[in-house]
């Protein structure tokens, strides 16, 4: 919600109020025959448009188009009285029907005043970026440059018309119309004419711009572009002087400091609302009438508008009491308002902004084909070798992108999903995920086959296993089974030494390979207990190995998806960021206005100040709605309506300045 549509809307509620605190009518009211049917259609009629024309309080754009109002207004159908009639009633209508008349007229007026602020406002604002487009191209010899190779093919088309008008003036009679149908000799002899004079124009122009040429051309681009800043300056300066005419002298002022929207008191009381509508009209035209005028100095402005509502009789209407004192009378009838408001939505408020966007034409950033007329051609041009390259790899181009694409689904799977996969079921503890370096029951086959051989071993050498060298007893084969469980491999070991004295012979004879074969098994035990206990390592850590094969994936995942997050965060913390500058420039500009400016004897801003003023904090107020909370917000929503207020002074508005500076200063 924008500050004129706050503003409009405490006009529009305080006519409301005026409306029920107004006194009753003076005199007897005679409800005789046809006006038993009290209130009467028209009456009635009235109400809706009045209700129509008000301004809601939780409409977020309460104000309504100029179409819309001039809808309203048309449809009223208030018309004047007829010649020698009564101005206050007319002969068809009660008392009643009057006041409704005034009062749509006044909610109308109130719908027009905000409609020609919101105007003002938004075209004085946009001039602004284009003033600071212009200080942009100033800024550097490079942006000149770029500026003016811009701009080119306007340059040139300005001077080819300059050429084919003087040549035209200076050859009146002559036209290639025309010298087609003379003869080939006359057609010859005129074209060589119509070359000359465009030689002879070509130099006069050359000598004339003689001057010109001492200075570079980016300096003559540069004398250029000033022109066009100052223009805008001008007309900014103009839209913000009428802003401020229309806050000091209008309905906004009329609400918050006049007598013309106070509470009635006694028979006089009741229309002077009336007159400070009419007086508001008066002043709105003239103010649409003098805004686009380019000749009229800013500093000549103010008199102007005295001028223009001094000539204007509705400003000067006043209210006065008959002479039996009893009904106060008004100067005006409302069909007058109502057909100055008409004028003013089919006339005065186009006209403003179709001269407003002449100015920006004529004087503001040039359009965005001027822009980018260069870039754009050569995208043109080369279209065709990019699009034939395109063609010609269009199956390279496919097949990378199709790689590309499985490039990313194969990581995502082997890489995220199965790792994960495995983990969870690692903590289910799934026996299909249970992590080994051997198989099951490998140790256990082992170890009895190795039971097997020595006990085989020391049955066929019972000289080995017993001190007597008798057969093997039960109990001696148990014995030597629980050894060899322990690792204990005697009657082996006895015969491997024996035999290892004389290695041929034991070879050939005794049992030293079978010795030797047996130590082989029990190495390959040995070998197979300790990548048991590494096994078991291992299961115990089943779950953290999962979670290192997932590791890289993860990393990779979270590392592009912060990239990619970064990428936009970094852009809209570049945004935020560029809004906070944005506040700020908009708060030191109002500290400049207000610095800058030299107040009245009563302490206060002019109108031109006061528009700049109103102009800044609107940027201000709109950038900060973006940024802050809504407690926050409102909290800065009355220190801004304290800042614009420029009946406080100046001193107490740069003191306001100065704490929405310590008070805010999160968001600047």
């Amino acid at each position: 919600m924008s500050f004129v549509v706050d503003q409009v809307r405490r006009v529009d509620s305080q006519i409301d109020r005026l409306q029920l605190n107004a006194p009753p009518p003076v005199g007897p009211i005679n409800i005789t025959g046809d006006d038993q049917h009290f209130p009467s259609d028209r009456a009635e009629h009235l109400q809706s448009l009045v209700k129509s024309l008000s301004i809601p309080s939780t409409s977020r754009n309460p104000l309504l188009s100029a179409s819309q109002i001039h809808h309203y207004l048309s449809r009223a159908q208030i018309s004047l009285p007829e010649e020698g009639e009564d101005l206050s009633v007319k002969k068809h209508d009660g008392e009643y029907e009057q006041e409704l008349a005034w009062l749509l007229v006044a909610k109308a007026t109130v719908q027009v005043y905000g409609l020609i602020l919101s105007r003002l406002l938004d075209e004085t604002v946009a001039l602004a970026d284009d003033v600071w487009y212009w200080d942009q191209v100033l800024g550097s010899q490079h942006a000149t440059a770029l500026y003016s190779i811009q701009t080119a093919p306007l340059r040139i088309a300005e001077w080819s018309n300059y050429v084919w008008a003087d040549v035209r003036r200076r050859s009146a009679d002559f036209t290639i119309r025309g010298a087609g149908a003379e003869a080939q000799q006359s057609l010859t002899a005129r074209w060589t004419e119509f070359y000359g004079l465009v030689k002879e124009v070509v130099r006069e122009k050359g000598v004339k711009e003689m001057r010109k040429r001492v200075v570079s051309p980016v300096a003559r681009v540069r004398g250029s572009v000033r022109q066009k800043q100052n223009e805008l300056k001008r007309c900014r300066l103009r839209g913000a002087n009428a802003l401020g005419v229309l806050l000091g002298e209008g309905l906004m002022n009329e609400n918050m400091h006049g007598e013309g929207f106070a509470t009635p008191n006694g028979t006089q009381g009741r229309d002077k609302w009336k007159a400070s509508v009419a007086r508001n009209v008066a002043l709105m035209d003239a103010v649409l009438a003098k805004v686009n005028e380019e000749e009229l100095a800013v500093d000549k402005f103010d008199a102007a508008i005295a001028a223009a509502t001094d000539d204007d009789p509705l400003y000067d209407v006043e209210v006065y009491t008959q002479e039996s004192g009893e009904v106060s009378e008004l100067g005006v009838h409302p069909a007058t308002i109502a057909d100055r408001l008409i004028k003013m939505l089919h006339a005065r408020i186009p006209e403003y902004t179709q001269q407003s966007k002449v100015v920006v034409q004529k004087h503001g950033k040039p359009s965005r084909i001027v822009r980018y007329w260069l870039p754009i051609t050569v995208g043109i041009l080369s279209s065709s070798t990019i699009l034939r390259y395109l063609v010609n790899r269009k199956a390279e181009i496919l097949t990378w992108i199709q790689e590309f694409g499985h490039t990313i689904r194969d990581f995502w799977i082997n890489w995220c999903v199965e790792p994960t996969r495995k983990v969870l079921q690692t903590i289910r503890h799934d026996k299909d995920s249970e992590v080994s370096i051997m198989s099951k029951r490998s140790l256990e086959g082992d170890r009895a086959s190795l039971e097997r051989m020595v006990v085989d071993f020391a049955v066929d050498n019972p000289g080995n296993a017993t001190e007597t060298g008798s057969p093997l007893t039960e109990a001696e084969i148990s014995s030597i089974r629980s050894k060899v469980r322990e690792g204990d491999l005697t009657p082996v070991l006895k015969a491997y030494e024996k035999d290892l004295s004389s290695p041929f012979m034991g070879t050939i004879r005794g049992n030293l390979i079978r010795a030797l074969l047996i130590q082989v098994q029990k190495t390959k035990v040995d070998v197979e207990v300790a990548m048991g206990g590494i096994d078991a390592l291992l299961k115990s850590q089943e779950l953290v190995f999962g979670f290192v094969g997932l590791t890289p994936g993860i990393l990779v995942t979270i590392g592009i998806s912060r990239w990619l997050s970064s990428s936009f965060t970094s852009r809209r913390g570049a945004d935020a960021s560029r809004k906070q500058g944005h506040m700020m420039r908009q708060l030191r500009n109002i500290d400049r206005v207000l610095t800058n400016s030299t107040p009245t004897e009563f302490g206060e801003l002019y109108y031109k100040d006061h528009g700049l003023l109103l102009c800044e904090v609107h940027v201000l107020r709109e950038a900060a709605h973006k940024v802050m909370p809504a407690q926050i917000f409102r909290d800065f929503v009355e220190d801004v309506e304290e800042l614009v207020d420029v009946r406080t002074g100046v001193k107490k508005q740069r003191k306001v300045v100065s704490r929405i500076r310590w008070a805010y200063k999160r968001y600047f």
